[in-house]
């Protein structure tokens, strides 16, 4: 049950991240005359997509899971290699703040995210943080050790506690949903009491799907609640456009954990190109879960 619990977290945030990847950017009414209804993975998009490809939200999950599990204890900078490896490849896509860190970097990751936050006038409450901060709560199922990673992984490129907080948040539904609590009843222990709680109303938010980590927390809870099936969730997330492939992801994870991988359409998990990658990288997740608990 673990196992398809940490696999389907795993490939939700990829599925969510290449079908969004289609309509990043484009508004509602674009889609709708572009695509109808999106439901297929079918790449192109402003990125120029193979079906099934996957953009940075995904690749910073695996490279936080590799990190992770090269050096259980104090994975930060195992992390950080990671971050540098896949920069080194060129991707299509390095979200501003990300890129600004990366130019930065020099040694100290905390540093370099001080000097992005003076450079960026302090604006570094993106979701860049968020969209890669899965693996941690899928890795370790010691509740105080996973907070601490979780919120030192965000402060690598991310200053601002609004995103800390919303990655906080975020893991402890996480934890929960591996657990087997129920999403509904697991998001509310998480966001009451928080500036998330009126989300619990069921209401469509009235900020757009942004980039600003509080707005694509906002589309991310309400997607998770209002949705009846994986499918349902990444694409309501796709063809809500704005940065769909992001809130695909950070959505997509939670769905998969909860409905399984047993429970994402084989349309979906058929079509990620790199499949076998985020198999393997499951099942390890799984061992490390594991060895916690002997």
């Amino acid at each position: 049950m673990m196992r398809n619990r940490i696999l389907g977290g795993l490939f939700g945030v990829a599925v969510g991240d290449a079908l969004g990847g289609t309509t990043e950017f484009m508004s509602e009414a674009e889609i709708r005359r572009k695509y109808g209804w999106l439901e297929e993975i079918v790449g192109g998009g402003v990125w120029q997509l193979e079906a099934g490809e996957i953009t940075d939200d995904t690749a910073m999950t695996i490279a936080v899971a590799k990190g992770i599990l090269r050096n259980p204890q104090d994975p930060i900078e195992a992390i950080g290699e990671y971050f540098m490896e896949w920069k080194a490849t060129h991707p299509k896509d390095i979200g501003n703040i990300i890129r600004t860190v990366f130019g930065l970097y020099d040694g100290s990751w905390t540093e370099a995210a001080r000097k992005a936050g003076m450079l960026l006038g302090g604006k570094t409450a993106g979701n860049g943080t968020l969209m890669r901060c899965l693996p941690v709560a899928l890795a370790y199922g010691d509740a105080a050790f996973m907070e601490e990673v979780t919120r030192r992984q965000s402060e690598m490129t991310h200053e601002d506690p609004l995103a800390a907080e919303a990655c906080l948040i975020y893991n402890r539904i996480a934890a929960r949903l591996l657990e087997g609590e129920q999403l509904t009843a697991a998001i509310r222990a998480e966001i009451t009491r928080t500036r998330y709680e009126e989300l619990l109303n069921r209401a469509a938010p009235l900020s757009p799907p942004d980039g600003f980590v509080v707005h694509t927390m906002e589309w991310v809870v309400h997607h998770l609640l209002t949705a009846e099936s994986f499918g349902d969730v990444v694409q309501r997330a796709a063809n809500k456009g704005g940065d769909s492939d992001t809130i695909g992801a950070i959505a997509g994870g939670l769905a998969g954990i909860y409905w399984g991988y047993d429970g994402i359409p084989s349309k979906y998990t058929d079509k990620i190109l790199m499949r076998h990658d985020l198999i393997e990288l499951g099942e390890s997740l799984l061992a490390l879960r594991e060895s916690e608990r002997q």
